[in-house]
């Protein structure tokens, strides 16, 4: 069996992202529902020192959008920009992305295998091959962001399960 770059990121990527958009738009509504202010939910975090909801969800498009532009141009640094302060900036942040995702040509994505490529944090500088930056530094972040924004949904009180962050499986049929 030959390797695909693609198959091994992109369409997982997809499906967490459905997801992701799809209980987001539920927290929307739970936060209107149980007189919840938006500014509270995009604020709301696990403990003191990780990030808020809203900084979670920009981490998504981050480490998946971000990671495959950084893997093309051979350097990946993290988004500084200022993270959506509203359910419709993250809802349009993750659209973003999704459409990115879509966007991409296999081949092209499995010709990066074995490209070399670097993540540039202010001094930081790890070289990497694109496969090994995509499948070992941002999918891993890619999933722990994910999961964190989920698990601070059912933290502040939304009944959410399971079915809701895998999205859409992709089965035979």
């Amino acid at each position: 069996m030959t390797f695909s770059l693609y198959d091994a990121v992109v369409p997982s990527y997809l499906q967490t992202l459905r997801g992701t958009i799809g209980w987001l738009g539920k927290a929307e509504e739970f936060a209107a529902t149980n007189g919840k202010e938006e500014a509270e939910m995009m604020a709301a975090s696990l403990a003191p020192d990780m990030f808020p909801f809203n900084r979670q969800l920009r981490a998504c498009a981050m480490h998946s959008q971000g990671a495959l532009e950084g893997a093309f141009k051979g350097v990946f640094s993290p988004d500084l920009s200022p993270h959506p302060e509203s359910f419709a900036g993250l809802q349009e942040r993750l659209e973003e992305a999704l459409a990115y995702l879509e966007a991409l040509d296999r081949a092209e994505v499995d010709a990066l295998t074995g490209k070399p490529m670097r993540f540039e944090f202010g001094e930081t500088k790890w070289p990497f091959t694109a496969e090994n930056f995509l499948l070992s530094f941002s999918q891993p972040n890619y999933y722990f962001h994910t999961t964190t924004a989920y698990a601070i949904l059912r933290n502040q009180g939304m009944a959410i399960g399971k079915m809701d962050y895998i999205g859409k499986m992709r089965m035979e049929g």
